[in-house]
């Protein structure tokens, strides 16, 4: 079993930044990679980011590219979803997960993880 803790959520006005972050216990992080996707009502869960093992494989949703930055610090066991410029449709409901890698690139689809977070509210709003 892997246990995943996300923080970091909260209230930011348009163009501002939140770093969410994603701590996991129970097995080795390092086997895993992590992605973060969300949810708003109404609307399927959908991918935002995924990072392999050590960070060098890397994908990110169309809608995110260039303004969400993914990381990861094994020695922390922690991963990290920097968001900088969000804008009002960024609001979701964040949630952090894990896949047993492969040795491909990361996965964007949400069947292929096996353990999830409990999810961190994004607010954007002025």
């Amino acid at each position: 079993q892997v246990q995943l803790v996300e923080s970091g959520g909260g209230l930011v006005q348009p163009g501002g930044s939140l770093r969410l972050s994603c701590t996991a216990s129970g097995r080795t992080f390092s086997n895993y990679y992590m992605g973060w996707f969300r949810h708003t009502p109404g609307k399927e869960r959908e991918f935002v980011a995924a990072i392999s093992w050590s960070g060098g494989g890397i994908s990110y949703a169309d809608s995110i590219k260039g303004r969400f930055t993914i990381s990861r610090d094994n020695a922390k066991n922690t991963v990290y979803l920097q968001m900088n410029s969000l804008k009002p449709e960024d609001a979701a409901v964040y949630y952090c997960a894990a896949q047993l890698g492969s040795g491909g690139p990361p996965s964007p689809r949400l069947y292929d993880y096996g353990y999830w977070g409990q999810g961190t509210q994004v607010t954007v709003s002025s």
